[in-house]
Parts: C-alpha cells; sequence; structure tokens
C-alpha cells in the first residue's frame, strides 16, 4: 500500500550491538509498510519463535492496512469517504476509536490539527507537486470541508460527516497507532526489550542488552542535509514513544517566499513560522504522532504554551536563516529518563 504522510518524518535509529560477546543477541524484522518501511529489533531471555512473530507481525500490518489506509479503495476509511451522505456509516470501534484519540488533539491544539485537512493540501498543489496560489473563493469554497466538528461519531462502531463531501485521512496518526499496535505483539509474544519504528516513528520498550539503552538518532532538519541534530537515549524501562514531524523536506519556493507543505487547517494556508522540527516523547505512540503533526503546525512560540500546559514532552527545532534554534518544553527539560546530546 501507499499512505501519503502530510508531515514528513526525520528519524535514525541506533540499535547497533557493541560487540559479539554478549550472551543475548539482537534480532530483527523489517519490511516494507505503509508506503515506507518498518523495523523490528528485540532480545529476549525467554525462547522466541522468530518465524512465528514475523508472520504475526505482518498479519497485523495486513489488518491496519484494510482498516485505514487512504490509498486503498476498499480500505474502511476510504468506504466512509466515498459514500457522500451524511448518514451514520459504521466503521468499526477502531476506527472511531482512532478518530476520537485524533479529535483531543484537535481540540487542544484549537483546530490547527485535523484530519479532514487533505482538500487543502491538494488546493495548494502539494499533490500533484505544482504550487497553486488559491483564489479567495477557492479557498472559502474548500474551507467548507475543513473541521473535525463536521465529522461526528454517532456511536461507538459509526462515524457520520455534516457535510456528505468531506474526506477524512488519518495518515497522520494512523503509523503512531500501527507503531503501538506492533509492540502489543512483541509484548504478548513475552517480549519485553524492544524497538518498534514504522516510516519512522518508533516505541522503544526495555533497552539492550548489557543494559545499554535504546539510541535515536534525530537528522538535521534541513534541506539536502544527511547529518544528525540530537541523539536521543531512553534510559527508562518502560515504553516510551518518539516522533518526529518536519517541513523542510517538501515545500514550495515561489516569488521568494517559501510555502511549507504544513497547513494551519484554522486559516486553510500554509504555516509561516521558523519551526522545520518537532519531536514528542509520550508513552503513547499514537497520541505522540498526532502531537508531532500539531506541534508542527503550532509552531514553537504557540506550541510551547501547549506543551508546558499538558505536561507534553517536546523539543521543536526553528530554522533562523542558517541557524538551528532548539526550544525544550518544561517536561522535557525536566526529564530524568531522557538524555539528549549532540552526535560526535
Amino acid at each position: 500500500m501507499s499512505w501519503l504522510r502530510l508531515f514528513p518524518i526525520a528519524v535514525a535509529v541506533s540499535v547497533a550491538l557493541t560487540g559479539c560477546s554478549q550472551p543475548e543477541q539482537i534480532q530483527k524484522i523489517a519490511g516494507p509498510a505503509q508506503g515506507s518501511t518498518f523495523h523490528i529489533s528485540y532480545w529476549s531471555t525467554q525462547s522466541v519463535n522468530h518465524q512465528q512473530l514475523e508472520q504475526q507481525i505482518q498479519q497485523e500490518l495486513d489488518r491496519i492496512d484494510v482498516v485505514m489506509s487512504n490509498y486503498r479503495p476498499d480500505s474502511t476509511i476510504e468506504k466512509f469517504n466515498q459514500q457522500q451522505t451524511t448518514e451514520a456509516q459504521t466503521v468499526g470501534a477502531e476506527l472511531v476509536s482512532l478518530v476520537e484519540e485524533a479529535r483531543k488533539v484537535y481540540t487542544e491544539s484549537s483546530g490547527c490539527y485535523d484530519l479532514t485537512v487533505k482538500p487543502l493540501f491538494d488546493l495548494w498543489g502539494f499533490k500533484a507537486d505544482k504550487f497553486n496560489q488559491p483564489t479567495a473563493e477557492q479557498l472559502q469554497q474548500t474551507m467548507q470541508l475543513i473541521g473535525m466538528n463536521k465529522v461526528l461519531a454517532s456511536n461507538t462502531t459509526q462515524l457520520q460527516k455534516q457535510n456528505p463531501h468531506i474526506r477524512v485521512d488519518v495518515s497522520s496518526i494512523a503509523q503512531g497507532y500501527t507503531v503501538d499496535k506492533l509492540a502489543d505483539v512483541l509484548r504478548q509474544a513475552g517480549i519485553d526489550n524492544f524497538l518498534v519504528e514504522v516510516g519512522g516513528e518508533m516505541v522503544v520498550q526495555g533497552h539492550k542488552p548489557e543494559q545499554k539503552p535504546w539510541r535515536v538518532a534525530i537528522d538535521k532538519p534541513l534541506p539536502g542535509e544527511q547529518s544528525l541534530q540530537k541523539i536521543i537515549a531512553i534510559t527508562q524501562d518502560a515504553p516510551m514513544s518518539v516522533m518526529t514531524s518536519g517541513t523542510y523536506r517538501h515545500y514550495f519556493d515561489e516569488n521568494g517566499q517559501r510555502y511549507s507543505h504544513v497547513l494551519d487547517a484554522r486559516v486553510g494556508a500554509p504555516v509561516k513560522h521558523q519551526t522545520v522540527s518537532t519531536t514528542v516523547l509520550m508513552d503513547n505512540g499514537t497520541q505522540a504522532d498526532a502531537w508531532s503533526t500539531a506541534f508542527l503546525c503550532l509552531g514553537s512560540a504557540e506550541g510551547l504554551a501547549v506543551a508546558n500546559k499538558l505536561g507534553i514532552k517536546v523539543l521543536f527545532i526553528d530554522q533562523d536563516g542558517e541557524q538551528l534554534i532548539e526550544k525544550s518544553s518544561e517536561a522535557l527539560s525536566a526529564s530524568s529518563s531522557i538524555q539528549m546530546t549532540k552526535p560526535e
């Protein structure tokens, strides 16, 4: 399948072993998933049927694909989008629950984060990869299709549109959800130490052999760069999700102005702030994925106030010319289980 990430991610994973004499060895599973790739690294003191685990992982990826892919017409979410009706439609408890998780972030971000934003993405030319400056009339018409307040949960298994032409795109939250579900598969197999990554979104639990922490590397958020900005070491055994979103790989330069693909659903236009990357660390991967997008939309000035109010661990990176400026939320600065260092 092919999933469109409206807010591309830039995360690299560091899971290398320090030697070959360790009593436990890290096992790996990898492959294509959701228009990108997935990587799983795990180790266990218990016996694990690796082949069976691979099958279970693939089955879960396939199951989620059928429910949430916006790029296969037979998925549950696309069947909902195709039905141009205001009648309640049965989509299942899983999808309703995911939309309601997204609604929490929509509300706390004052509508900046919105699962119905796709028509704006298309209007500004990002789908066709050709810049389009919409007219006031075009923007006004498109904004009639924007707003999570126009998608209601009729009950625990049904969603309902207030405008029959509204479309819901869950790609900004579904990879975080997928990471959480794959982590559940590993736990059910009795595995306590792992790193799961899908399209750059990840969760870690436990540690590497010899009590070494899992390490995650964040790319330098500049176009054309292939170097690292930060190394994050997770020193707790409890689950920790690490989700990063960035603006720097998809944009238009037109008449001396840069138009980011990150769209503020409240005004229907690309954001104008200087924030180019956000990294959110939470125990809930689904929420972390949505928040990394939301904070990228809000920008550091507005976003830090929200993060500090809610106690969310987030690193903002702003760009001022060629200078990158890091800004941490209060919760991140106070955390003793997250160590952030510059790459050597």
